[in-house]
């Protein structure tokens, strides 16, 4: 499964989801469902300007966990 971190590094970049949707230009319905799992895909285009506008890398938000696994946040 990946999970999108698209909180870690809003809160890193000091920056909300408002804000994310205006710079990326996709709705705050949208970005919602790719913030919470929801989404069953991302176009690398909408994955390259969230990139660009939190100055990440894809790996920063993009997480692989195997199936079952569970997060344990330090």
């Amino acid at each position: 499964m990946i999970r999108i971190d698209l909180d870690v590094m809003l809160a890193r970049r000091k920056m909300s989801m408002t804000e994310l949707s205006q710079r990326v230009g996709i709705t705050m319905a949208n970005l919602s469902i790719l913030k919470c799992g929801k989404a069953k895909a991302v176009r690398f285009s909408t994955l390259e300007a969230i990139c660009k506008a939190l100055k990440c890398q894809p790996g920063d938000i993009l997480v692989y966990e195997e199936d079952g696994e569970e997060t344990v946040l330090s």
